[in-house]
């Protein structure tokens, strides 16, 4: 190997299945595990939101895959809409998306403490023991992902072939008694009217799900040739994790009846129990864990590099983001890593149900202004430099980038006023912040 391509790899350690990793992984987090409850009050409409989601979310994977082919030397979403829209614009968009990241951080270790509670009754006893354990896998992985990248990507592929095998594991089922009984898809159709109001907010909830498609991209200054692994990364992990997410859905739906749906905190031990016996309950809380593990050591990775990027911008600190000897930003790790506690512990009292359903919309509030600008950043860098991509590339690409945008608009219209009001206040959070970064850029440095 050359010098030049050995120090490629070094200072570019992330390939192909790590990106795709990030993708599936951070995807498909704890949240799976509640989906089929949460739709089921849609009855069909449901499946008709899936099918909008599916088709939004391969146009917004369409668009960052497009952006990495033509601006390759940009470092990911924060270059691609700055190269749009300058930095007003491109500040408020990825503060929102930076505080979801670690808000999503703390949701996280949450949700994979109230499974731990299953595998380990015990826990339940000691009241105090809960919040302690999910501030130990936050801080946990915000040193696994300091100790080096290479470290974290291997964790994150092993816990995403991990929790696949669970998500095999409900199709397979579901497909057995297709073939050995098909009666019982027939047994429990939902009896809901097709409205548009229901479809717009089954896809609203499909999208919360879909959130971590952009996770290839994030990155990207340390990807291995970003302009080819991101798309193919991006795409792939996109289209697995969203036959993942449709299959797990759909077969609940079915199978079981719609209010029992509807009111169960555990629709998959629900199938299981249902046709294969209750044993299987301590397997399925297992797996679930895996998931939350893998999610929470991928959105650590993003905040920890999202963070830096943020840094080496000049919008935060220039100690945020410099890098230890092992090449990973720590304060950005030990930052985000104290605020996800911060609201970690400032909302422990409440219910993981209610604490899901907030952050959920938060979540989805913070990641649309995301999605919107780099949709619209596909087609104001092409015209407004003139790229060559060929006819049919450019063709393709600005219409996945339209595709998208209206979409965003959709999903904007679908989430409600609350979540509006929410980006509201990031984006007067955010004022300060931006004109005291605006400034401290600005300033005459005075040598002595």
């Amino acid at each position: 190997m050359s010098a030049v391509a050995a120090e490629s790899d070094t200072s570019r350690p992330l390939g192909f299945w790590t990106c795709t990793a990030l993708v599936i992984g951070n995807t498909i987090g704890v949240g799976i595990f509640l989906l089929p409850a949460t739709l089921a009050p849609y009855g069909l409409n449901a499946l008709w939101g899936w099918l909008i989601t599916l088709i939004g979310c391969v146009c917004l994977a369409m668009v960052f895959s497009v952006l990495p082919r033509l601006l390759p030397e940009e470092d990911g979403p924060y270059g691609y809409t700055q190269r749009a829209f300058g930095g007003g614009v491109t500040f408020y968009v990825l503060w929102c998306y930076w505080f979801s990241a670690w808000v999503t951080n703390s949701t996280i270790a949450t949700g994979v403490v109230g499974y731990l509670t299953i595998l380990i009754p015990a826990l339940r006893a000691v009241p105090w023991l809960p919040p302690v354990i999910a501030l130990t896998l936050i801080w946990t992985f915000a040193l696994i992902n300091s100790l080096g990248i290479r470290m974290a990507a291997s964790i994150q592929i092993v816990t995403t072939v991990l929790k696949l095998l669970p998500q095999a594991g409900i199709i397979l089922l579901g497909l057995w008694l297709l073939a050995v009984k098909p009666t019982l898809y027939f047994a429990n159709i939902p009896v809901n009217p097709i409205s548009l109001r229901a479809v717009l907010d089954a896809s609203t909830n499909t999208l919360y799900a879909m959130l971590g498609i952009e996770c290839a991209a994030i990155p990207a200054a340390k990807v291995l040739n970003p302009g080819r692994t991101i798309p193919r990364a991006t795409l792939i992990g996109t289209l697995v994790t969203a036959i993942v997410y449709i299959g797990v859905s759909v077969i609940p739906l079915f199978l079981i009846p719609q209010a029992q749906l509807a009111a169960s905190s555990a629709p998959f031990a629900d199938l299981f129990a249902r046709y294969l016996g209750p044993q299987y309950g301590w397997w399925l809380a297992l797996s679930i864990v895996i998931c939350g593990l893998g999610a929470l050591n991928g959105w650590t990775l993003i905040v920890g590099e999202l963070t830096q990027t943020f840094a080496m911008r000049g919008r935060f600190p220039e100690g945020w983001g410099k890098p230890s000897r092992r090449g990973t930003p720590v304060t950005a790790f030990i930052v985000t890593g104290v605020l996800a506690s911060i609201i970690l512990l400032m909302n422990y009292s409440e219910s993981t149900t209610k604490l899901f359903t907030f952050f959920s919309q938060l979540v989805t509030a913070a990641n649309l202004p995301l999605y919107l600008a780099c949709s619209l950043a596909v087609l104001i860098v092409v015209k407004r430099e003139r790229i060559a991509t060929g006819w049919r590339r450019e063709l393709v690409g600005r219409g996945a980038a339209f595709a998208a945008a209206v979409y965003c608009l959709w999903a904007f219209a679908g989430v409600g006023a609350k979540p509006w009001l929410y980006a509201i206040v990031l984006a007067v959070v955010a004022i300060p912040f931006h004109f005291a970064s605006a400034r401290s850029r600005s300033a005459p440095q005075i040598s002595v």
